[in-house]
């Protein structure tokens, strides 16, 4: 789905990404981990064209992402940002139905979607009238996905979408997110600074270190094989957070 020839990114003397190639597997969840500043958001950014690359090129579906096609191809993206980006002085249904408004979909059409997004993350119906300081986190973090669905794009990218939740409402969002995954058959990129979400979600977890892959793989693989001493120190550091996957 994503492919990226050579792709790196600075900003003055800092690496952001290092020279890199890459795919992003259509069907597939992959996850972006790794400390702050190793340049996983950095690679999103990229994905949805951002910001642009210095070098090389990243191709969406086949086709080269340019300034001049992204507008057109983000409509195939759904984006989720850091801690939801819903617009504090619209509902959350009129969060939702922004591109779905500028695209001249008719009313019908767009509360028909509404209810059928509000039903697949189990959203209450009568909280889609509520502003977001009206909501709870969990609300808060659902509008955020519904609005990234609702024009059925063929990829989610999602940056941090559950880290500023408690750990209980955390910990019920992963599993409904997954459930989600599997039964629209996205293509699913997400960054998160958690190893055991990472697990929890991804078919492929990409581990990152000032702006390069050090590892990819299965979290078993990373556990069992770690391929050099970052990687040791960076699960040992986060060990303790660790789930069974099978929860």
């Amino acid at each position: 789905m994503f492919e990226l020839t050579g792709v790196s990114k600075r900003y003055g003397d800092l690496t952001a990404l290092a020279r890199t190639d890459l795919i992003f597997e259509s069907g597939r969840t992959t996850v972006l981990i790794g400390p702050s500043g190793s340049g996983k958001s950095t690679v999103l950014r990229l994905l949805v064209r951002l910001i642009p690359p210095d070098t090389g090129i990243v191709r969406f579906a086949g086709q080269i992402l340019t300034d001049d096609n992204a507008g057109l191809l983000r409509r195939r993206m759904g984006f989720v940002v850091q801690e939801g980006g819903l617009f504090p002085h619209l509902s959350a249904q009129d969060n939702m139905a922004l591109m779905a408004r500028y695209l001249g979909w008719r009313k019908a059409r767009i509360s028909a979607r509404i209810s059928e997004l509000a039903e697949l993350t189990h959203f209450p119906i009568d909280a889609l009238t509520r502003f977001p300081a009206q909501l709870s986190g969990g609300q808060r973090q659902r509008v955020s996905l519904m609005r990234a669905l609702m024009l059925d794009p063929d990829v989610l990218l999602m940056d941090e979408p559950l880290g500023a939740l408690d750990p209980m409402i955390r910990f019920e969002l992963q599993d409904e997110l997954k459930s989600i995954f599997r039964l629209l058959n996205k293509t699913v990129v997400i960054v998160t600074h958690d190893l055991s979400e990472a697990g929890f979600f991804a078919d492929t977890i990409l581990l990152m270190r000032d702006g390069q892959i050090v590892q990819q793989g299965m979290l078993a693989q990373l556990l069992q094989a770690p391929a050099n001493e970052f990687v040791q120190k960076f699960i040992r550091a986060q060990r303790g957070s660790i789930l069974p996957l099978d929860r």
